[in-house]
């Protein structure tokens, strides 16, 4: 056998997921979304505290867009945590409900 003819050995399919993972998953999510909000009221205290105030137009635009940049992008992250750990709450109690029996139907099968 040659190097290009490397036996193709079938690969074992990966190990299902089980509640535990999604429970584990939810409640990681849930406190980077506590954190995340902490973080993003942190930061609206402090641009409402310390607002930007420069003499120039331009230096005022760039400042201020980069203050809206800032505190959008800490929200965003507040809210994608959030709604990840809410569908992996969802997804938890969907497998103690549905049991660990049942597999999902493939793409094409008839239930």
């Amino acid at each position: 056998m040659t190097k290009s003819e490397s036996p193709i050995k079938p690969s074992d399919p990966a190990p299902r997921k089980g509640p535990l993972s999604f429970l584990s998953g939810s409640l990681t999510a849930g406190l980077l979304a506590w954190l995340a909000l902490g973080l993003s009221q942190k930061l609206v205290a402090y641009y409402a505290l310390h607002p930007p105030s420069y003499g120039s137009a331009i230096a005022q635009s760039i400042a201020t867009a980069l203050k809206t940049l800032i505190v959008g992008m800490s929200f965003l992250a507040t809210f994608s945590f959030a709604f990840i750990g809410i569908g992996l709450a969802l997804v938890f109690v969907r497998s103690l409900v549905s049991g660990s029996g049942s597999a999902p139907a493939e793409a094409g099968e008839k239930p």
